[in-house]
This record gives C-alpha cells, sequence and structure tokens, in this order.
C-alpha cells in the first residue's frame, strides 16, 4: 500500500467513523502503520494533523459556513459573476467547447489522460491541448467505465494513455508547493449554457467556503432553478479544480456528490486545513 492509498484510507475512515472518536492508534493500525509513523505520513501528504482533521470533522461546518456567508453570497458578485474568468484559488480558466467543435464530436482532438494517486484516492485526469476535459475519482468506476464516459462526450477523439502529460495537474493540486509556479491551469469542458454559467459560479467560491443550491440560483438570476443548479453540479465534468464539493443544501446538510458523501466531506477538511500549520506532536 503506498503512502497516498494509505492517507486516502485514513481519511475515509475517520469520515465513516466520525461520531465515535476513533483513536490515533485505531486509524493507524487501520493503515497498518505505528501511530508514530503514521502521525508522520499523515502530516506529510495531507497537510495536516490526524487529531485536526477529525477536529475539522467533528463540527458542524456547513450551517456555520452558510450563517457566515449568508448576506455575502445573495450578492451576485460574490461568486463572481462580474469580474474576469481567472479564478480565486488556483488561477483555473474555463473555456467552453464550441459549438462547431461539438457537432464535430472531437474529430481531429488528441486527449491524453492518465491515472494518479493522490491523498484523495485515485484520480482519472483527461486534457486537450486546450486544457483539463475530464477529472474524477475513481472510488466508484473502473478505469474502462470512466474511459467510456470520456468516449461518449469525444466519440471522434483520438485517446492516448500518457501519465507524463497529465501529471502536472495532480503536482499543481497536490505537490508540495501546489499551486505556485505551475502557471495558470485551463479547462476545455462540454456543458449547455446553463451548465458552463453555473459551473463559473461554483469557480468564484472561496476555498474552505461554502454555498447552496438556492444561493447560486438566486446569483444566477433564477431563484426558483435550484433543481436544475443541482442537476449542472452534479454534471461537472472536472473534479476538485470545478468545486462541487463546495455546494450543500440551504439545511447545512451534505448534500449529494458524484463520489459520496465521505469522500465530498473529505476533500471539504484537506480543502480547509491545508494551509494551516502542522503541529506534529499535538
Amino acid at each position: 500500500m503506498s503512502d497516498y492509498n494509505r492517507i486516502e484510507k485514513a481519511m475515509t475512515y475517520m469520515s465513516e467513523h466520525t461520531s465515535r472518536q476513533p483513536t490515533l492508534e485505531e486509524v493507524a493500525a487501520h493503515v497498518h502503520l505505528s501511530p508514530f509513523h503514521f502521525q508522520r505520513v499523515f502530516c506529510r501528504w495531507a497537510g495536516t494533523t490526524p487529531k485536526r482533521f477529525l477536529q475539522a470533522l467533528t463540527l458542524e461546518r456547513g450551517k456555520r459556513m452558510l450563517k457566515e456567508e449568508q448576506s455575502l453570497m445573495d450578492v451576485s458578485h460574490a461568486i463572481g459573476l462580474s469580474g474576469g474568468a481567472r479564478l480565486h484559488d488556483h488561477f483555473v480558466t474555463l473555456e467552453a467547447v464550441t459549438p462547431g467543435e461539438y457537432r464535430n464530436n472531437g474529430e481531429g482532438v488528441a486527449i491524453q489522460y492518465g491515472f494518479h494517486d493522490t491523498p484523495l484516492g485515485k484520480m482519472f485526469v483527461a486534457v486537450t491541448r486546450r486544457g483539463v476535459c475530464r477529472m474524477e475519482f475513481l472510488d466508484y468506476g473502473s478505469a474502462d467505465e470512466v474511459l467510456t464516459e470520456l468516449r461518449k462526450t469525444w466519440p471522434k477523439g483520438e485517446l492516448i494513455q500518457n501519465e507524463s502529460a497529465t501529471s502536472y495537474v495532480i503536482d499543481a493540486l497536490f505537490s508540495e508547493h501546489a499551486g505556485w509556479g505551475h502557471g495558470p491551469l485551463s479547462l476545455n469542458v462540454v456543458g449547455t449554457n446553463f451548465q458552463v454559467a453555473v459551473w463559473r459560479a461554483l469557480l468564484r467560491i472561496p476555498p474552505g467556503r461554502l454555498a447552496s443550491y438556492s444561493q447560486i440560483a438566486r446569483a444566477l438570476g433564477y431563484p426558483k432553478a435550484s433543481r436544475a443548479v443541482g442537476n449542472a453540479v452534479g454534471a461537472n465534468p472536472v473534479a476538485l479544480l470545478i468545486p462541487c464539493h463546495r455546494v450543500i443544501q440551504q439545511s447545512g446538510a451534505m448534500g449529494g456528490y458524484r463520489w459520496g458523501a465521505p469522500k465530498k466531506q473529505m476533500v471539504q477538511m484537506w480543502e480547509q486545513l491545508r494551509e494551516e500549520p502542522v503541529e506534529l506532536y499535538l
């Protein structure tokens, strides 16, 4: 088991057993490490201590953050509906596939893809010359399944497995200097005008903050379109970079996530804690 696999397995275990507060020794045993070694590995890859991660999971974070952001998120520009395409956290630019490109079904487009281990689990990444076109966790799908979905979107595109061509995306998110020195990350996605508008709104929710489906609907000028917003969020083709994990229900409940509620909670906690100082022995 690699360190990546151990940290992903440990985060999942803590997410699934938060109510009974598993001890450091228990979680370490679950991933077959001594408590001392597990804590050092976890801090190195997750950017925080196991104790701090579990504390964050324990908080009723959604309701608290929604309350803090209520007045701000009711204003359209608070989620970036005014301004340029450069994003708050990863300096990502989103470019939708043109109608002509869509009609051509990806003909003449080379799509390179790769499978990568990360602290949040194994991920699939696919890129065109214009940017990332698909990124997702493999928790509930096989490699064949994600490739089948990719072919449905780009039926005439040329698919080429090449991890070296996609590793820059993983480095930009998870390397020791994540977010620095990688230049802007570009996305090249297929979606309806409404879906793309929702995805752009998601990109403007600051890291560590949350918004509800109804807040996004109101900000887009469609206050009764919460369900449509939810469908667009669920159709997000690029995990993490288009942060659908930052959207929860108005009540503060976690809401749906293609890769499961524990994964959604794990991603939220990782994002919230990764820039905090690491205290190894607390």
